[in-house]
């Protein structure tokens, strides 16, 4: 529930926000009955910071009611399933289903795996859908989530929109987009 509840917030959200939100937030809810007890204004209150608070606020609370109407309070184990769910889409739900689960359903792409994807030449595609079924054709289904996880955090922290930093990367000799190698930056091509 946590993990959902997270990856909602995260949306056009810094990771530093999140965690400084969610830290707060799961003290006072542990479980989808406490996220409906308080009215929608106080929960927005309590996700102000993370931006786009009135979706959010409206998407935990939709999903807390129908885990607990369709799923007994608990976190389904589908990709089927999971989608149906307010607030998740298939970058949720993969992400749900490999942390949660151990479960390969997709390769999630954020706006990191995206860039990624563009820059290492691993697609031309601009649609997240059609970036993820180009990376799941190259990828073994067993590294899926290891994948999503390596590609964010390689744009998180070298791979940057702004300022990245190719002179670390170890990429660096052989990506289609690198500064060192006076190559253009096929992201935003």
């Amino acid at each position: 529930m946590d993990l959902l509840v997270v990856t909602i917030l995260s949306a056009q959200c810094t990771d530093a926000r999140v965690n400084v939100v969610s830290k707060d937030l799961f003290r006072k809810y542990r479980r989808p009955q406490e996220y409906l007890r308080v009215s929608r204004g106080e929960l927005e209150r309590a996700i102000r910071s993370c931006g786009a608070y009135r979706n959010k606020a409206r998407f935990i609370q939709g999903l807390c009611t129908m885990l607990l109407e369709k799923h007994r309070g608990r976190v389904p184990q589908t990709m089927e399933e999971l989608i149906e769910l307010p607030g998740v889409g298939r970058k949720t739900a993969a992400i749900v289903l490999w942390a949660a689960f151990g479960r390969n359903e997709g390769i999630a792409v954020d706006t990191h795996v995206l860039r990624l994807a563009r820059r290492l030449g691993l697609t031309k595609e601009k649609q997240q859908s059609k970036i993820e079924l180009d990376l799941m054709r190259q990828t073994p289904r067993r590294e899926w989530g290891n994948v999503t996880t390596l590609l964010i955090s390689h744009g998180r922290a070298v791979c940057t929109a702004r300022n990245r930093k190719c002179e670390q990367c170890v990429f660096k000799k052989k990506c289609p987009s690198s500064r060192v190698m006076g190559r253009p930056d096929r992201a935003s091509l």
